[in-house]
C-alpha cells in the first residue's frame, strides 16, 4: 500500500506553491519597472511634443510592423523627456478613443429610432 498523504502535507504544499507563486509574481513586475533612460540625451535634434503626438498616433501601427522588422520602434529613445511623453500618451488616446466615437454614436441612433 502507497503511504497516505494527511491534511498536513497538503498545507505544506499549499504554502510552497503560494510563496513560488509570488515569487514568480515578483520577478514578473520588477520586469516591468520604469528605469531612466541612459541612451537618451538632451539636444536640439530630439523628439518632442509634436513627434511624440505623431508616434502616439501610430504606435498601434508601428508596433504591429515592429513585429516582423527589427528595425522599426514603436517608440523614439531620443526624446525630450515629459513633453515628448505627454504627446505620446495624448496621441494614443486619440487613437483608441476615436474608434469607439463611430459606435457610441450609432446607439444613440438606434435608441431614438425605437
Amino acid at each position: 500500500m502507497a503511504p497516505q498523504r494527511g491534511p498536513r502535507t497538503r498545507s505544506r504544499r499549499r504554502e510552497l506553491a503560494a510563496v513560488v507563486s509570488l515569487g514568480v509574481l515578483a520577478v514578473l513586475l520588477s520586469a516591468c519597472a520604469a528605469t531612466r533612460n541612459t541612451a537618451a540625451g538632451h539636444g536640439p535634434d530630439d523628439a518632442g511634443f509634436w513627434l511624440g503626438l505623431w508616434h502616439g498616433l501610430i504606435a498601434p501601427i508601428a508596433f504591429l510592423v515592429s513585429l516582423f522588422n527589427r528595425s522599426v520602434g514603436v517608440y523614439e529613445v531620443h526624446n525630450s523627456g515629459a513633453w515628448y511623453n505627454f504627446g505620446f500618451l495624448l496621441g494614443l488616446s486619440i487613437f483608441f478613443s476615436s474608434s469607439g466615437a463611430g459606435a457610441r454614436g450609432r446607439s444613440r441612433s438606434a435608441r431614438r429610432s425605437r
